[in-house]
């Protein structure tokens, strides 16, 4: 594993030494029909706590799962007094599941993982080495991603680029959830409001002392993903329109180069009237421009639509989640 450095060299010599003595971690695990690897994964996390020396705490959220992923959980937590179960009410998403873990968590170290273990829990030590450095929030860089497909890396890349382009806040490239995060990290990200959130845009937006560890992917232990591509599509536009107002200012520039062409274009025709004289207007070439400028308007309607989508979400002011159990929390 090799640390990537947002820092100066100078800057890193400033920061405050931490210890991780009587402090307690908190991990919040989202989880969506994860039972199959439940095993596999508490097992892993068992032996890197032990190895860390503190305190640990585990949140699993349930978000709605339609396997044995509540059963199995509700077991574990009986068994196991760091295991804390919260189980939503319906799928409510993995940015609202993760919000709800990042609301209860208590610890002075927290760390969102996802249950698949294609996040290793063992980068989890190199995390708290460089948080007791005094970095506030060590995050996972995804420097080999093989195990995902062709057009998820290709999409990926595209993705983290138009987003960097635009946004005021850049995600560095290639990561995800997986990170430590300090204490007033979390108490930062839990005065945030937003509905339709981006929890990638978020962690930046917050800023703080932040360092990169990169990692090699690894494919799922088991089980399948329940992402798909229209859900990707869908998370990509929730973190452009969230953190950018780029996509409305376009198309200013849009207008002042259709009125540009359109001047050109008239006057052209004005030219070619004097010096060749009238012709008949081409019925094929006046659809073309007609239905092009449809196509442009409703491009831009498209946009203004997402945007006033999300007001419109925001304005109701639902919760963003709703929680039907919980287990393992003291009443």
């Amino acid at each position: 594993m090799k640390a990537v450095e947002t820092h100066s060299q100078t800057d890193a010599v400033k920061l405050g030494a931490r210890s991780r003595v009587r402090r307690t971690l908190s991990l919040i695990i989202p989880m969506h029909n994860e039972a199959p690897v439940l095993a596999s994964l508490f097992e892993r996390l068992d032996a890197v706590i032990s190895e860390l020396g503190v305190a640990a705490e585990i949140i699993c959220i349930d978000d709605g799962s339609r396997d044995a992923t509540l059963e199995l959980l509700r077991a574990r937590a009986l068994a196991d007094p760091r295991i804390r179960v919260i189980a939503l009410s319906r799928n409510f998403g993995k940015e609202a599941a993760l919000t709800a873990g990042i609301d209860v968590a208590t610890g002075d170290m927290v760390v969102p993982i996802d249950a698949d273990l294609q996040d290793p829990p063992e980068l989890i030590g190199e995390f708290v080495g460089l948080w007791e450095q005094g970095y506030d929030v060590v995050y996972g860089v995804r420097a080999d991603r093989r195990s995902d497909s062709w057009l998820k890396q290709v999409t990926a890349g595209v993705f983290y680029g138009v987003f960097n382009s635009m946004s005021a806040s850049p995600i560095p490239p290639s990561t995800g959830d997986f990170r430590l995060m300090d204490r007033q990290v979390v108490e930062a990200l839990k005065r945030l409001p937003e509905r339709n959130r981006f929890m990638k845009g978020l962690f930046a937006w917050v800023g703080f002392r932040q360092v990169g560890v990169a990692y090699t992917r690894p494919a799922r232990v088991a089980g399948e993903t329940s992402w798909r591509y229209f859900q990707l599509w869908r998370f990509a536009l929730d973190g452009i329109t969230s953190f950018s107002t780029a996509p409305l200012r376009v198309w200013t520039i849009v207008g002042l180069a259709a009125a540009a062409v359109a001047m050109t274009a008239a006057l052209a025709l004005i030219i070619r009237v004097l010096v060749v004289g009238r012709d008949v207007p081409g019925y094929a070439s006046l659809m073309v421009v007609v239905l092009f400028g449809f196509a442009v308007q409703m491009i831009a309607f498209g946009i203004l639509g997402e945007y006033i989508g999300r007001l419109y979400e925001e304005v109701k002011g639902r919760p963003l989640y709703l929680v039907r159990e919980r287990v393992g929390f003291e009443t």
